[in-house]
């Protein structure tokens, strides 16, 4: 069966759906489909089944769609097929070859110490992380100057994060936010939630910049 690669929203449904079937014989329904994704509507669990159908990763017959049986053995594809070499220099004879695949752990080494965060809100939309993305952070300390996520006297934030001898200094990447001042007292915890590596969102993956605070 040929296939394009998925979005990570996609590989995310397709999944979903493989461990519905697996767990439990018969397909999700619409309605739970939507509730576990946050959908507002029927008519987006109609055009993901539609690209899954067009990607050859699900099968239509006269009473909507299957899984093909190679996926319920196998799962949802979980890597890129690494298919040859390409020149960035002159024009050279093409490489093709079988040269192994990129993983989840290709592009996050330390992925057993990353988790992700829904992003709600506008406040980071200049670093590009923006209202229903999904924000990977790693259980690290933050940089100076670096994006990570704080909890302070039961609250969250995602921001980029500044030392100073009374606290921290909270600044957003949005001009239409303020600046958070945290300055504890002796009984209040601010505690590290994880330091942004990267995020999720229908476009694909994207990892922090390399070389800068973040």
């Amino acid at each position: 069966m040929g296939r394009t690669q998925l979005t990570a929203k996609q590989h995310g449904f397709l999944q979903y759906i493989i461990d519905y079937v697996r767990e439990n014989g018969i397909w999700p329904t619409y309605r739970e489909i939507e509730d576990h994704f946050g959908f507002r509507s029927p008519n987006s669990v109609t055009q993901n089944l539609r690209a899954l159908h067009r990607k050859g990763l699900l099968e239509q017959n006269g009473n909507g769609y299957t899984l093909p049986e190679e996926l319920l053995e196998r799962g949802a594809p979980s890597s890129i097929p690494i298919r040859g070499i390409i020149t960035a220099g002159v024009l050279q004879e093409a490489v093709d070859a079988r040269m192994g695949e990129i993983t989840l752990e290709t592009l996050f080494p330390n992925l057993d110490r990353i988790y992700a965060l829904r992003v709600s809100g506008y406040s980071m939309s200049g670093a590009d992380i923006h209202d229903g993305d999904y924000v990977l952070l790693m259980d690290d300390d933050i940089p100076n100057g670096g994006i990570g996520a704080v909890l302070y006297d039961g609250e969250t934030s995602l921001k980029r994060i500044y030392y100073d001898e009374r606290g921290l200094r909270l600044e957003p990447a949005n001009e239409d936010y303020e600046t958070i001042h945290i300055h504890p007292d002796v009984f209040e915890e601010v505690r590290i939630l994880g330091r942004y590596v990267g995020h999720v969102n229908r476009s694909g993956i994207f990892k922090r910049t390399a070389g800068r605070a973040a």
